[in-house]
């Protein structure tokens, strides 16, 4: 569930740290980027080669590398179940959500994106980059066997 606010139509920007492949906080705000859902810091996700590898960590060491210290600007427009601003961040000029999809390490996620990042999820599943190199679960399937188990 998604709650509008007035207030978050400002953009946010500063020094970033990486919470998980999708989620930022900045002067102590955490941020989701919109329309993407990366996998969850403990899932497991299979490599090319068969073996079992931390996909969200991965992510999340990723997203933190690409950054690198860069001051990160998002423009937020709604919160989230979890109070977190739901935003679209860039760094450097680039989208954030778009990078980390079209990198592999996330999904476009219809439910939230209206298919913004589609277009960079072809095409690394057409690369073989990321997750597109094995096997995996897509993250909200993965949260909903995890609540499921523990229900």
């Amino acid at each position: 569930m998604l709650v509008s606010s007035p207030a978050l139509a400002s953009t946010i920007t500063g020094q970033a740290s990486v919470i998980d492949g999708d989620t930022l906080e900045i002067h102590g705000q955490r941020i989701h980027l919109s329309g993407v859902d990366a996998p969850e810091s403990d899932q497991l996700c299979r490599g090319g080669d068969s073996l079992q590898y931390r996909c969200g960590a991965k992510a999340a060491n990723e997203l933190a590398r690409f950054i690198a210290g860069r001051p990160v600007s998002c423009k937020g427009a709604d919160i989230d179940r979890y109070r977190r601003v739901v935003a679209v961040c860039f760094v450097g000029g680039d989208d954030l959500g778009e990078w980390i999809v079209r990198a592999g390490l996330a999904f476009d996620w219809p439910r939230y994106s209206s298919g913004k990042y589609a277009g960079a999820q072809k095409e690394a599943k057409r690369a073989g980059r990321g997750v597109w190199v094995g096997s995996y679960v897509v993250p909200w399937s993965y949260r909903a066997c995890v609540k499921q188990q523990l229900s």
